[in-house]
């Protein structure tokens, strides 16, 4: 028998990651043998623990905050979306001689699935308010622009932040005939079609950063976490007519993404969502 091969999820905080859940599923709907485990990082020393993951035998990991900036500088291949994000929540650790560590960023796929597929809102000619400018949001840009909405906003504390990125995806988003631009948190425009929410803010849980004027009735807002650290956006988002999303769907449509990078093989995403949404629901009501 040969052992199964090693994958975490790694990041600061982690203990809370429904990652190791998903790929389970996955590698068992698959019939692939992976030990999929968590990796927490100290906040100073990433890219040693990363290393010496690797060099333990283990095959890959997913990377979560705060460490996708970090990441995709481990790597020496990066995919096309994550050189655009340069951010990257994927690694496949393949030998030096396949040419040496390949980063993906599977988290904008997986969000514009999620949106698409299973909340069943086309982007196409949308207008979408993406908050934050860190690794999450850095990620999810370039798919969101592929999915060709009319104008995409990038609202941010500091909007020099913002704009870096911006500016890293005019081009693309030019080519995609999208109207994109970055702003602060004071007047980033209203009554969006849709508003994703890619800041720690519910983390943090600081409430939300920006007024209910971006919303209008039905707006599809969507918070990238999930569970009790979406809980108070979601909240808001119904409490003023929009359409509230948690993230789950994003993290199982981006884990998918990752696992066909390592193993091959992409999962049936539907019954692992009905399944991890059954199990958030279930702590809710406790």
């Amino acid at each position: 028998m040969t052992s199964p091969d090693r994958y975490a999820v790694a990041g600061n905080p982690v203990e809370h990651s429904r990652s190791p859940l998903i790929h389970a599923q996955f590698a068992q709907q698959a019939d692939q043998a992976m030990d999929y485990g968590r990796l927490l990082c100290p906040l100073d020393d990433f890219k040693a623990h990363i290393k010496a993951f690797a060099a333990g035998g283990a095959k890959g990991c997913n990377v979560t905050v705060p460490f996708k900036f970090e990441a995709f500088e481990l790597a020496s291949r990066r995919t096309p979306r994550a050189e655009l994000a340069q951010a990257a929540n994927t690694l496949r650790f393949d030998a030096d001689s396949a040419g040496g560590w390949v980063a993906d960023n599977t988290d904008g796929v997986g969000l514009v699935r999620d949106i698409a597929v299973n909340a069943g809102v086309a982007l196409a000619g949308k207008r979408v308010l993406l908050l934050g400018a860190g690794g999450a949001s850095a990620g999810v840009l370039g798919p969101l622009i592929e999915a060709r909405p009319a104008e995409i906003v990038m609202a941010n504390r500091t909007v020099e932040k913002a704009q870096a990125i911006v500016d890293r995806h005019a081009a693309w988003a030019d080519q995609h005939g999208v109207k994109l631009s970055a702003c602060g948190l004071q007047a980033p425009g209203t009554a969006f079609d849709v508003f994703i929410n890619g800041t720690a803010a519910s983390l943090a849980g600081s409430g939300v950063p920006v007024g209910p004027e971006v919303l209008k009735p039905g707006t599809l807002a969507l918070d990238m976490m999930y569970g009790p650290a979406a809980q108070a956006f979601l909240d808001w988002a119904r409490s003023h007519g929009a359409v509230p999303r948690d993230g789950l769907g994003m993290l199982v449509e981006q884990a998918a993404e990752s696992f066909a990078l390592w193993r091959g093989v992409r999962p049936d995403t539907a019954p692992v969502l009905a399944h991890m949404r059954a199990l958030v629901d279930a702590t809710k009501h406790h």
